[in-house]
């Protein structure tokens, strides 16, 4: 938490390498859940709650209430140890200068958390493209509600896989 500056989705690949490979949670879950938090408003981090509540031990209400402390305090605590000094540093160019050089970097990390985990477990062919395309021309040109999106681009999934079956 402490290593965001900028969106949560920064957090995605260190958040899979912590539950995904030592096998806390399925590569699957881990994705339909990102997918899930996509569509609903708030911050990104609530998806390590759905993450506790799917770890096998404390799991459940306890794994959530764990995983949100635990991915939100480093960031509390770093916002509350900075926040006396913020006003005297904003006003500082080379300060300003690395908040710029910090944005730049998290586009960056944002590009890369897009492509892996998701691109690269998500997008396996043509159709795939297909309605990635679609759901992002939704959102983007057609300013569709993310849920909907969320849920017709599933549902599209579902029909690719039982054509495909």
């Amino acid at each position: 938490g402490a290593l965001v500056f900028g969106g949560g989705h920064v957090v995605l690949p260190l958040l899979r390498a912590a539950v995904v490979d030592p096998g806390f949670v399925s590569d699957s879950a881990f994705l339909a859940g990102y997918g899930a938090a996509q569509a609903m408003p708030g911050p990104l981090f609530t998806f390590a709650a759905y993450l506790g509540a799917a770890a096998p031990a404390p799991g459940g209400g306890p794994g959530a209430a764990l995983a949100l402390i635990a991915i939100f305090l480093p960031g509390i605590l770093v916002l509350l140890g900075a926040l006396p000094f913020w006003h005297a540093l904003r006003v500082r160019p080379g300060a300003q200068a690395a908040m710029a050089g910090v944005n730049a970097a998290v586009v960056g990390l944002l590009a890369s958390a897009l492509y892996d985990p998701v691109w690269t477990s998500a997008v396996l062919g043509p159709a795939d493209f297909a309605i990635a395309a679609a759901g992002f021309a939704a959102l983007v040109v057609w300013r569709a509600p993310p849920l909907a999106v969320v849920l017709l681009t599933a549902a599209a999934g579902v029909a690719l896989g039982v054509l495909g079956s």
